[in-house]
């Protein structure tokens, strides 16, 4: 991973780079990307590490909380809903009227509603929660059936077996990657042509239900997804840095932390595996191959909502780049 570090205007040229500050780059068009609430948080943060170091091991710290700060912020509808799930486990009455997946179901629901009530996701957002929603249940319907996991019976709030709380944990995906979005105002270079990744994103999606009969194609379609978006290179601003990192290192970070996600849930009870019906054990390592092919899903829904950008310190070089080169033209020409 890399820093984008740019010199201010009227610097010697002999100085070293300092790292961007938030206030030299226009704050507009990422503020406009933000939610009422999350544009006053940010506006606090900015006055309250206005006078921070910019340099040395201190200015490094602030980076990694105000990362740490942000990752936790977008992660707040999966990591309410886990939290739901843990609580069931722990402290659920045996006894109670309402069967737990029926409380997980409405606890959901209300986790989703108070993120729309308070302006944490706006109405366009919805939309693609919505969709991961109705694709998640649609293939846990499918997995249930056929034997891949299974939930614990009881409850009314179901459709054919699967408790709707279950899509819901689809759409906490969703929630985290539209929000991740708006807070580290992403930028991508060398991103792949849409249609490609949308092509590539269905064949995933098919492939989750027919290889239960005919052949499985993931490895073709991992290696369809390595090649595709091998040369893309993700931007993210924290603080005072735009970061870089390989598109693909994204991906395997949020899997891997989608399957320890995935632990702690069915360590609670929400759902097992076939290997857990005997007592609960460690998620298989090759779950993580699936969680990444359903990152690529994902993803590519996101872009409906959010298509991929140039960043703007990339922008502005292709632009410069660009006068150079019709200045050089002119100069030719006049020659």
């Amino acid at each position: 991973m890399t820093t984008d570090e740019r010199p201010r205007a009227g610097d010697d040229a002999t100085r070293p780079a300092r790292p961007a500050r938030a206030a030299d780059v226009p704050a507009s068009a990422h503020e406009q990307r933000l939610t009422p609430v999350e544009r006053a948080i940010d506006r606090a943060a900015h006055r309250l590490l206005a006078d921070a170091s910019h340099r040395g091991i201190r200015a490094g710290l602030i980076e990694f909380l105000v990362f740490g700060a942000k990752q936790a912020w977008a992660c707040v509808f999966g990591a309410a809903l886990l939290a739901v799930i843990v609580a069931a486990r722990l402290w659920y009455p045996d006894d109670a009227a309402l069967a737990p997946n029926d409380a997980l179901t409405i606890a959901a629901v209300l986790i989703q509603v108070v993120m729309v009530a308070t302006r944490l996701e706006t109405g366009r957002e919805l939309w693609v929660v919505v969709l991961f929603h109705l694709t998640g249940t649609v293939m846990e319907i499918f997995k249930t059936d056929v034997g891949s996991w299974a939930y614990d019976d009881g409850g009314v709030l179901r459709i054919a077996g699967v408790p709707l709380f279950s899509g819901f944990m689809y759409a906490a995906v969703g929630s985290y990657l539209v929000r991740v979005h708006r807070l580290f105002d992403l930028g991508f270079t060398r991103y792949p042509r849409r249609w490609l990744t949308e092509v590539v994103a269905a064949g995933i999606y098919a492939n989750f239900f027919t290889h239960h009969f005919i052949v499985d194609v993931r490895w073709v379609l991992l290696a369809a997804v390595a090649l595709l978006w091998w040369p893309t290179v993700m931007h993210f601003r924290v603080w005072r840095r735009t970061y870089r990192m390989p598109l693909l290192l994204a991906f395997a970070l949020v899997a891997l932390f989608i399957w320890i996600a995935e632990n702690i849930a069915t360590w609670a009870g929400a759902w097992f595996y076939p290997d857990q019906a005997d007592g609960w054990q460690p998620v298989s390592v090759s779950k993580l191959v699936s969680w990444f092919l359903l990152m690529i899903i994902s993803v590519v829904l996101v872009t409906f909502v959010y298509p991929p950008r140039t960043p703007a310190a990339a922008s502005d070089r292709a632009v410069a780049a660009s006068g150079f080169r019709r200045a050089g033209a002119r100069g030719r020409l006049d020659g």
